[in-house]
């Protein structure tokens, strides 16, 4: 069977489940595919979808985007900035999930405030889920909020 040109998809997935001290088949349970096939996304023989990647990521505990620039879904010097942008948002370990959260959607407005328009809202949504995935905040609406939906700029109220 020939290699899928799919860059280092694989290598890097290998890479990021060895970091995170895990099997193939432990991986492949936390991420919901089955051991062959995810053992055929590392090998380059099988190309995921978005889905699966997501799914991968969000077992991994790294960002859905790298994955989705290294297998090709994302246009890699268009978006390259972008997907930096928020991969060192989510992985900061001195941010909450939260603040990660918050500071993901104020990079948003500036992006579309300066012409940037949202490319696909459901990958934004993907990351606010894969930081906050029960949906549940502290309850507080910090000094953000209340700027954000001061502008218009769409901040939900806290009813609590």
């Amino acid at each position: 069977m020939a290699t899928l040109n799919v860059g280092n998809l694989g290598e890097y997935l290998r890479e990021q489940r060895r970091n995170a001290q895990l099997s193939l088949r432990q991986l492949a349970e936390a991420a919901g595919v089955s051991n062959p096939y995810l053992s055929q996304i590392e090998r380059g023989l099988r190309k995921p979808s978005a889905e699966v990647l997501q799914q991968v990521a969000k077992a991994l505990r790294i960002s859905a985007e790298t994955l989705y620039v290294r297998a090709g879904i994302l246009d890699a010097e268009r978006d390259r900035d972008e997907v930096e942008t928020r991969a060192v948002i989510i992985a900061d370990p001195t941010l909450s999930e939260r603040q990660k959260q918050v500071l993901l959607q104020i990079y948003e407005s500036f992006r579309k405030e300066n012409g940037f328009e949202i490319k696909d809202v459901e990958e934004i949504q993907d990351v606010q889920d894969d930081l906050d995935p029960q949906g549940v905040t502290d309850g507080r609406v910090t000094a953000v909020d209340r700027a954000r939906t001061a502008d218009g700029s769409g901040a939900e109220k806290n009813d609590t």
